[in-house]
């Protein structure tokens, strides 16, 4: 047998994620989400006798998880845990019930101080964490994520082929979700009926909600351009509307996500402009559009722009709506980098970018205060279908198997095709096979190549222009060759941008004013924490961990590729301007967002301060270790 840091073990009998039932892969990616969290969050090495063993002091007893596999990198991957002392018949504890002790251990002593328990030894919440959850909406987002994965992946077994546009059909292929996240695919609010039309990973497609807005009310910004023309926001929401409602005179449309139009009209400040005529509902119209991985963040294949829009909705850790100074920083962000800066970073760089920002549209009430949840990002969508496009996270995302019914037997029960794949599998076993490599050989040289194509460029701009993007896999766009191999990169979201603050004036000087509306100057030492986390923890290592988990290659060959490309990166006549790639190198630790600890502390991570929208726990370097 091997040992569990070295891979799979032996005598675990058939990966529980490719079960015929979609409840039972439910099950177990919902349990498997929550060890691992546990895994990393209190810091565990890889256990000598492949057991993972989760103290429960509060309940008096343990859990006892069977080791699969034990990734270097955190993606480890377990069988059914156990309570301790319990008799051989018993059935293994579930998702909800493990999410239920693990509850109990943080609220024991009605704290959430999560540093009086042995269960949570190294989880040390930043200082501004204020209350705790005391475990039934935990619970409940758990029971939600898991009914959500049972029914996208039954709706995926009925329909299981992808449309021919590559990019959307990336977007929608996050079935599980986030393997880090104790509650991946939680969406509080929703029905049956709306997640089927308003989810990506069940195909979901609706047509937009417009409301006409009164010049008096309407705020707005656009640095879009045409030919070297401008173009106003509301030039591109009419364009985008399809067949135009009838406008009033001088009235601008306002596109809406179904869901929020419903649930805005309730909340005072809307209420009010609609009585007073100032907002006018103008109904559901115009072509359907397709809902991204962000869920909120919508698509239509050939229109220039994507939109993303406000959505109340609690999805993972935060409510989806759009915030004033995320506008006004797209749109900073865009100004900045036509100043010359793009022309600078891809004159090194040529083949990565930023999808812009550019426009925006939002309403305030008469007295000039902004009402929350009418605010629209008008994005560039710079894709066209023939575009092999994907976002990180859904590339290397598992995709539990079809059903599949033999034509020559049209009766033969339903059968699922072994074994559990990610796009990313597909397309690395292709290259094996088609340049007659090993595929751990094809693995690597793939890595490199991502390394190049993606992560240099970001520590790039950090370096240069003192610009750190929250670059983690679903913010991450990866462009593909025809023969599957890296060759481009695109970082997308209007939230998360980091302009350190050393490098203020440098900045200003760039793009006068910078930062004043946007709020994207934020400390160095938590710059460094989100971008070691973001494009390091979440990114790079999620990138290695579904390499080794899903069989590709060794995790800790891998790992030493990563250290040789930092090292390039800090010194020799190739070294970036970062100090980042020394830091991880030296470091024994590293910073991490700690998602279960988030979760359970009921953190929204869209409100308050930075450095306090979520848990951070140190965990060990696997550069290191």
């Amino acid at each position: 047998m091997a040992k569990p840091a070295q891979g799979l073990t032996e005598g675990h009998g058939p990966d529980p994620l490719t079960a015929p039932d979609p409840h039972t892969v439910a099950e177990v990616a919902a349990t498997e989400n929550l060890l691992r969290c546990w895994a990393r969050e209190t810091n565990q090495s890889a256990p000598a006798d492949g057991i993972l063993r989760i103290p429960l002091p509060a309940s008096g007893t343990a859990l006892l998880a069977p080791v699969r596999y034990w990734s270097p990198t955190g993606w480890h991957r377990f069988g059914a845990p156990r309570l301790a002392g319990a008799p051989d018949c018993a059935p293994p504890a579930d998702a909800l019930t493990l999410a239920v002790l693990l509850s109990r251990e943080m609220s024991a002593d009605g704290s959430g101080d999560d540093r009086a328990h042995d269960s949570f030894p190294m989880a040390t919440p930043n200082s501004t964490t204020t209350g705790f959850n005391e475990g039934t909406e935990f619970i409940a987002g758990v029971a939600d994520s898991l009914r959500r994965v049972a029914g996208f992946i039954t709706a995926r077994r009925e329909r299981p082929a992808d449309g021919p546009d590559l990019f959307l059909a990336a977007e929608q292929a996050l079935l599980l979700g986030h393997p880090l996240h104790p509650t991946p695919k939680s969406r509080d609010g929703l029905t049956e009926v709306q997640a089927a039309l308003y989810s990506p990973e069940s195909r979901g497609s609706f047509p937009l909600h417009w409301m006409a807005v009164a010049p008096s009310v309407l705020v707005t910004d656009s640095s879009w351009t045409e030919r070297g023309r401008p173009v106003a926001a509301s030039r591109l929401t009419t364009r985008l509307a399809g067949s135009t409602p009838v406008l009033p005179d001088g009235y601008v449309l306002l596109p809406l996500h179904p869901w929020q139009a419903h649930e805005i009209r309730h909340r005072p400040d809307t209420a009010a402009l609609l009585d007073a005529g100032l907002l006018r509902d103008l109904g559901s119209s115009g072509p359907h559009w397709h809902p991204t991985s962000s869920v909120r963040t919508v698509y239509r294949p050939h229109a220039p722009a994507m939109l993303k829009l406000s959505l109340g909705l609690r999805i993972t850790n935060s409510r989806r709506e759009n915030l004033r100074k995320e506008l006004h920083r797209g749109v900073e962000v865009h100004r900045l980098l036509r100043s010359g800066l793009a022309r600078q970073w891809q004159a090194v760089h040529p083949d990565f970018d930023i999808v812009r920002d550019p426009a925006w549209l939002a309403v305030d009430t008469p007295d000039g205060t902004p009402v929350p949840g009418l605010d629209v990002v008008i994005r560039h969508n710079p894709f066209s279908s023939p575009d092999d496009v994907s976002c990180v996270a859904g590339l290397v995302s598992p995709r539990p198997p079809s059903p599949t019914v033999p034509e020559s037997s049209p009766d033969h029960p339903a059968k699922l095709d072994p074994p559990l794949r990610s796009r990313l599998a597909e397309v690395v076993t292709r290259l094996a096979r088609r340049t007659g490599r090993p595929r751990g050989a094809v693995a690597a040289e793939w890595f490199l190549r991502y390394l190049a194509h993606v992560v240099r460029p970001v520590l790039w701009l950090d370096g240069e222009a003192g610009i750190a993007l929250e670059a983690h896999q679903q913010n991450t766009l990866l462009l593909l060759d025809a023969d599957g191999w890296p060759t481009g990169g695109r970082y997308r979201d209007n939230q998360g941008y980091y302009f350190r603050e050393s490098r203020r004036a440098d900045l200003d000087a760039r793009l006068p004013g910078i930062g004043e509306r946007s709020d994207t100057f934020v400390g160095d030492d938590v710059t460094d924490e989100r971008l070691v986390y973001y494009l390091v923890v979440n990114n790079v290592f999620g990138l290695i961990g579904a390499f080794g988990s899903q069989g590709l290659a060794d995790e800790r060959l891998l790992i030493a590729a990563f250290r040789r490309f930092l090292g390039t990166a800090a010194s020799g006549p190739a070294r970036l301007r970062t100090s980042l790639p020394g830091r991880l190198l030296d470091s024994p630790v590293l910073r991490c967002k700690a998602n279960l600890l988030t979760r359970l502390h009921g953190l929204d991570e869209l409100a308050g301060p930075v450095d306090g929208q979520s848990v951070y726990v140190t965990i060990a370097n696997p550069l290191r270790s």
